[in-house]
């Protein structure tokens, strides 16, 4: 199948690509410039496409028909300033509605856009599709505002549409997520500040993440949204000790050094069975397997 990829040098980007570059012919949707294209080096057999998300249209010029479409390219994603840019908040609702039109023009049989947790808002239950969203940043709107638009418009299209909620990822990539400063503290024996860690969160590894995304492209039914995460947590203090022990155990984290948002939130998890029952995914690896994989990867090309 021919797969086009978007927000190709990201975490999930990079776990989907890695997932099904050797039996699939992939095309890599990268932003011109990018500062991690290099990482796409680790694969010789897909195809490099610099196109920015404002000029998708472009993609055209190197592809005429494709199979599937994962639209995980977004503007402004971390930071509060960022993330409560109205006007790229708005623009990346834009550019989610012209890649679901462009994957159309390319005769796609299935498009799945990557939602995420900060369309809930702050909960304090397990998360389902019908939980209901109440998200409050910028980012969170636009996700939830491009999930709703996206399905709505797909009605109008010849392509199946699936919208996902993604909580918390890890994994190969360089990202800045608490996981990968913690991971780069400890390597370069830097101080790592905290919080208590008292948080439960829900993580999943990147690799699991892309198998939900590729389930849900094949199986996923039709303008259905799916929450994807490991269906478990732990605390936050847990994660972080088992990255210090795996790397250095006398390391010293500075728990509650840090103090919690005024927004934290303090319980994460995903219910998954829709996921499960709808596509057939199962969550296949446990944080331990998945963080030790991590560090190696970060030792080799760095975290951040």
């Amino acid at each position: 199948m021919k797969v086009i990829i978007t927000g190709s040098t990201g975490m999930i980007g990079l776990a989907l690509i890695k997932l099904l570059h050797n039996q699939n012919e992939i095309y890599a949707v990268v932003r011109p410039n990018s500062s991690n294209i290099d990482l796409l080096n680790e694969f010789d057999d897909i195809n490099i496409i610099e196109c920015d998300l404002s000029n998708i249209y472009k993609i055209k010029d190197w592809i005429d028909e494709a199979d599937l479409f994962f639209h995980l390219g977004w503007a402004g994603t971390t930071g509060k300033n960022n993330r409560n840019n109205i006007e790229c908040q708005i623009k990346n609702i834009e550019y989610t509605m012209n890649a679901l039109r462009l994957s159309e023009e390319l005769k796609c049989k299935s498009f799945v856009g990557s939602g995420s947790q900060a369309e809930y808002g702050i909960k304090n239950e397990v998360l389902n599709e019908k939980t209901s969203v109440n998200p409050i940043t910028g980012y969170g709107i636009a996700k939830y505002s491009s999930g709703k638009l996206g399905k709505l418009l797909s009605e109008n299209l010849n392509v199946k549409f699936c919208w996902t909620r993604i909580l918390s990822v890890y994994g190969p990539g360089k990202n800045n997520t608490m996981i990968n400063h913690c991971i780069e503290s400890i390597l370069k024996n830097k101080e790592f500040n905290t919080t208590p860690g008292e948080q439960e969160w829900d993580y999943i590894y990147s690799l699991d993440c892309a198998k939900a995304l590729y389930q849900i492209a094949l199986n996923g039914v039709d303008g259905e949204t799916y929450v994807i995460g490991s269906g478990s947590t732990r605390s936050i203090k847990e994660y972080i000790t088992i990255i210090k022990n795996y790397i250095n155990p006398d390391y010293k984290i500075n728990f509650g050094k840090l103090d919690y948002d005024d927004n934290q939130i303090m319980y994460l998890c995903a219910d998954i069975k829709k996921l499960e029952k709808d596509t057939g995914f199962v969550v296949e690896t446990e944080f331990e397997e998945g963080i030790n994989y991590t560090i190696e990867w970060c030792k080799k090309y760095g975290s951040l």
